[in-house]
């Protein structure tokens, strides 16, 4: 039997799926010649409304664009499969990669170690970002449930009281959410004037779906008494304390705040030199029998804050508390501007008391993979835990966490959560414990995938092989004693021998003003100070690298990921081959990749369509003319082999081709995204051998392809 014979462990079809192994990279593949486009498009786009349901092992912890399973399950079953129904029979069924090693130069989230390891290879993960590390070690991990629980016991019996005692109003019920006002001076006014409470509207709860459910709460301006209104019908607030009516918009607008004397200032001057002052107006109370009740606040509430700052400062080299100043960058600009300077000012007393009592009881853990996934929850919940959250309203999870936008946006009217939280709660350690840690325990027990089921795509169990891997050095990886070598440095350069890899599977950074480590610094601050695993850069101030590759300027973006690309070549074995997912709108983005990867020595077999992340996130759908789709683009090491495609038509004509088969499975393709993957194929050519054609000339025929591929596959672009 040939390495590409399939075994079937089954005495018939009924009894369960077909086990395949595969041990070899062909010398021409399925994902270079017959990628099954649709098949896996149609399973990602199932997962990509619930990616933390579908798969659960890789969303532990926040981490940005991270990447469908179903996409990467099926990029590696075409990489060892030889054409496009045997990769369709890989992927739709139980394929073991036995003895292959998978690497993932850019690792994020871990989504291409967590399903090469459920295909039984091995595996080894690098990201520039301890933050990112972090999440990989959780996807892959051995957890043991009694350890966890009993970690988990401990913790609650250390904290859970305090932090309790402190979310509760004077009759002693659970308050789940305390609603927050910023407060600014109008500097025209005089310095004693009353501060202006920034509110654009008064409304401060409303039902997700307002239309149907018209009912929602306002506070009073004059006395913050909490006012039912009809947010459909009524522009007036009546007060039944005061008997005031009001305005339901409040007194700011945009950027700019108006005084009770009309004067008008934007909000960022009448701030000066500090962040906002803020004070609390209202709370959301859990009675006995469940019901949810919207109360004004009263002195009790301000006293019993009044003691979370008094114990903050008691206490406070008792407790983790986050270390550290915010650096210029493009995401942390704006917060900057608004004062915020340190990232303990992302907090009030109260989220810093309990938070550090929380981290704190974590830190003290025996050490062990269990206590690492409680220190990946923890940070987890400081995302639903601070200044920079709202209230997203009933009919959904109460909280908006501070990175439903990529920049770090001040929040004028911040909602506070109980982070230990009740089962009534959103974004709370308990809560997420449940959802997010026991989850991922039981799927790495059990995983389920998305494969082809009479004509659609079903979750399926008994494909995949359960997640529990050993992590270890690359010395302890080489000699066999580990399955996953999971490390956080820069991807330039890696300490395995030569030709050591079969695979390398990544998504990359793309040419864009995201950077990551802007955003992780806010969990770093407090990581540092818990060291969630041994080699944790805890004296790092920042996550952020000179070697990260991250840049909205083409020169550089091409200089740093040509250094990884390189790297890649030297890693692959002679028959080994690179294969990445990509897209980018600007076709200097393009330029520098195919540069990158010719210096490095790779040379593009294909690109291919696949459906991408989330084609509803809000810098897509915001966008004229928003993507769906990635490019897959693969590469071999010169001189395995030379792409029998090698003009502008016919690599044009394969992109129009793959492209029509998305459409017919159901998964929308628009306008950017035949340029993303028309560009790349023709692009492309600037890697083969002998190519005879500028990347200038190369530009202008990819410009007419992208039109006469439009015109064949029948979309039109929205721009003006």
């Amino acid at each position: 039997m040939t390495i590409f014979e399939q075994e079937s462990m089954f005495a018939t079809a009924e009894d369960g799926p077909t086990l395949i192994i595969r041990s070899a990279v062909p010398a021409t593949t399925a994902l270079e010649t017959g990628f099954p486009a649709g098949v896996v498009s149609a399973a990602a786009e199932r997962e990509s409304w619930r990616k933390e349901v579908h798969r659960p092992a890789t969303h532990t912890h926040k981490w940005w664009a991270q990447r469908l399973g179903s996409v990467f399950r099926g990029i590696l079953a075409a990489a060892v499969a030889e054409d496009e129904q045997d990769a369709i029979e890989c992927y739709s069924n139980a394929l073991r990669l036995d003895g292959l090693v998978v690497c993932d130069p850019f690792a994020g989230s871990g989504t291409t170690l967590a399903e090469a390891a459920k295909l039984g290879a091995k595996v080894v993960g690098r990201d520039i970002n301890p933050v990112a590390t972090l999440v990989q070690r959780q996807a892959l991990a051995p957890w043991d449930r009694s350890r966890l629980d009993r970690a988990f016991d401990k913790v609650e019996t250390q904290v859970r009281h305090e932090i309790d005692r402190l979310h509760r109003d004077k009759h002693g019920r659970p308050v789940l959410y305390y609603f927050w006002v910023g407060l600014a001076a109008c500097p025209q006014c005089a310095p004693d004037a009353p501060p202006v409470e920034l509110f654009s509207r008064y409304v401060f709860a409303q039902h997700a779906y307002p239309k149907k459910y018209p009912t929602s709460r306002a506070t009073c301006p004059h006395c913050h008494a909490v006012v039912i209104v009809n947010v459909v019908e009524d522009d007036h607030l009546t007060c039944h304390r005061c008997g005031r009516t009001s305005s339901l918009t409040g007194p700011v607008n945009r950027a700019n705040m108006t005084c009770s004397q009309g004067h008008t200032t934007k909000v960022i001057n009448a701030l000066g030199d500090q962040p906002p002052r803020f004070q609390m107006y209202a709370k959301q109370v859990l009675d006995a029998d469940g019901t949810r009740r919207y109360e004004p606040i009263d002195d009790f509430d301000r006293a019993l804050y009044a003691e979370a700052e008094k114990l903050l400062e008691e206490r406070r080299s008792e407790l983790v508390l986050p270390v550290g100043v915010l650096d210029d960058g493009h995401n942390t600009r704006q917060a900057i501007r608004w004062n915020y300077r340190e990232w303990q000012q992302f907090f009030n007393a109260r989220q810093l008391y309990s938070l550090g009592l929380l981290g704190a009881a974590i830190r003290d853990l025996d050490r062990g993979s269990e206590r690492e996934a409680l220190a990946a929850l923890f940070s987890g919940v400081l995302e639903f835990n601070n200044l920079f959250c709202s209230f997203k309203g009933e009919g959904t999870g109460a909280v908006r966490h501070m990175f439903s936008n990529h920049v770090l946006k001040p929040e004028r009217t911040p909602l506070e959560a109980h982070p230990w939280g009740t089962p009534a709660s959103s974004g709370a350690f308990s809560t997420l414990y449940q959802s997010r840690i026991i989850r991922a325990w039981e799927y790495k027990r059990h995983p389920h995938d998305i494969a082809p089921v009479n004509d659609s795509s079903e979750r399926v169990f008994g494909l995949s092989q359960p997640l529990s891997l050993a992590i270890g050095n690359h010395e302890a990886f080489e000699q066999g004693k580990v399955g996953a070598y999971v490390d956080c440095g820069p991807s330039s350069s890696f300490e395995l021998p030569d030709a050591s890899v079969d695979l390398v599977i990544t998504d990359p950074p793309f040419m864009d003003n995201v950077h990551y480590s802007e955003l992780a610094d806010f969990f770093h601050a407090w990581l540092r100070r818990i060291r969630p695993f041994a080699d944790y850069p805890v004296r790092s101030a920042t996550t952020r690298h000179v070697e990260e590759v991250q840049s909205a300027d083409p020169a550089e973006f091409g200089r740093a990921i040509a250094a990884v690309w390189k790297e890649c070549s030297r890693l692959l074995k002679p028959n080994g081959l690179l294969a990445f997912t990509f897209h980018q709108a600007r076709i200097t983005g393009w330029v520098e990749l195919v540069k990158a990867l010719e210096v490095a020595g790779l040379v593009i077999t294909a690109v291919q369509p696949v459906k991408a992340e989330m084609s509803t996130s809000t810098v897509k759908s915001s966008a004229s003319d928003p993507s769906n789709l990635d490019s897959i683009v693969v590469c071999r090491p010169m001189g395995h082999t030379t792409p029998e495609m090698t003009t502008v038509e016919a690599v044009r004509e394969r992109a129009i081709a793959a492209l029509r088969e998305c459409q017919e499975a159901g998964v929308k393709v628009g306008y950017a995204d035949i340029e993303s993957v028309v560009r790349g194929s023709v692009l492309a050519l600037h890697t083969l051998p002998g190519n005879s054609l500028t990347v200038e000339a190369l530009t202008t025929e990819a410009a007419e392809a992208v039109v006469e591929a439009a015109a064949a596959l029948d979309v039109r672009s929205n721009r003006g």
